[in-house]
């Protein structure tokens, strides 16, 4: 399970999230291990029944208001037993900062307060956002993944087979790398997911016989990507005569990634075949079907009317005697 630490945490977001540390150092050790956000509104009236306390804790104006009124004793009291769930952080809108009883408490819980200059609204997105993107589910798959027309295409395979130079092919033909090798998959939404490469690779990729190539120093930005959204995989296999292949494509074929169901396309390589043009192919017929064009579909409805309609003449005819 994915985690950041609060001091990394404050580091890689202090300035989009326009924070101030409003207590000592001591928190920052902590670990935030849910993305989830949680507002203290009823905690603070000192019912805990429900409390979530492993979740960052946001506090906007209507808590302010609230701790401020409260007398010094009972909000030392509120202030202890917030901070006894072992909080991983309090994070505070619009700038506002609290009673020093509020501060001192954390301090005593080692619990790390923060003030944003950002509204409530504004700083529960871009806090959700960040966080959803850190704890979303991820896996690194061996394959490539390139843009072709706007479709990300994921080439998967055994390894040798071909992956790499197809990718290469594509990109000289003007479409753009993503990752080669090895591509880390992460799901941002219930049906979305997004292929990046590894840090360590970058844009590089290997070609056996020539070596390791940096797609960006030899085609330049234009051909590459950062990311790109995971719509079809292209499963290469080597041609074998006692295999049977998609012919009309009526249905979809559909493989499962971190839960996410996928479009797979299964391309036979043999001799001569061109899959590099097969890739363009299957892109356009992916946007074809995607705004509701579905061809194969099309022909076979074409191709029934036509059958029936020289059925229906043949029956005519035999019963004509004149």
């Amino acid at each position: 399970m994915s985690s950041i630490t609060v001091d990394k945490f404050y580091s890689s977001r202090n300035q989009d999230l326009e924070l101030t540390l409003l207590n000592t150092e001591a928190g920052m050790r902590k670990v935030i291990t849910s993305p989830e956000l949680h507002r203290p509104g009823l905690a603070l009236t000192g019912f805990f029944e429900r409390f979530i306390g492993e979740r960052v804790q946001v506090l906007g104006e209507t808590e302010l208001a609230y701790i401020r009124d409260l007398a010094p004793e009972r909000l030392r009291e509120v202030s202890s037993l917030l901070f006894e769930h072992d909080v991983p952080m309090v994070i505070i809108s619009k700038g506002f900062v609290p009673p020093s009883g509020f501060l001192e408490e954390a301090d005593e819980h080692s619990t790390a307060v923060f003030s944003s200059r950002l509204t409530t609204a504004e700083l529960t997105n871009r806090l959700s956002g960040f966080l959803d993107l850190l704890f979303a589910p991820t896996i690194n798959v061996h394959g490539s993944l390139v843009d072709v027309y706007g479709v990300g295409l994921l080439y998967t395979g055994k390894s040798g087979i071909g992956k790499s130079e197809v990718a290469l092919d594509l990109v000289e033909r003007g479409h753009r790398l993503v990752a080669d090798d090895v591509v880390k998959i992460t799901r941002t939404a219930p049906d979305v997911i997004i292929g990046t490469s590894s840090e360590l690779l970058g844009h590089h990729m290997e070609i056996r016989g020539v070596g390791i190539i940096d797609i960006e120093e030899l085609f330049g930005i234009r051909a590459i990507r950062m990311q790109k959204r995971i719509e079809v995989e292209v499963n290469l296999t080597l041609w074998s005569d006692n295999e049977e292949y998609e012919r009309l494509g009526i249905e979809d074929k559909l493989t499962t990634v971190l839960g996410c169901e996928l479009p797979v396309v299964k391309v036979p390589i043999s001799p001569g075949k061109n899959i590099t043009v097969i890739s363009e192919v299957i892109a356009m017929n992916h946007m074809l079907k995607v705004y509701g064009e579905n061809s194969a579909l099309k022909f076979t409805k074409k191709l029934t009317q036509k059958i029936s309609r020289q059925s229906q003449t043949m029956d005519y005819l035999e019963a004509d005697y004149e």
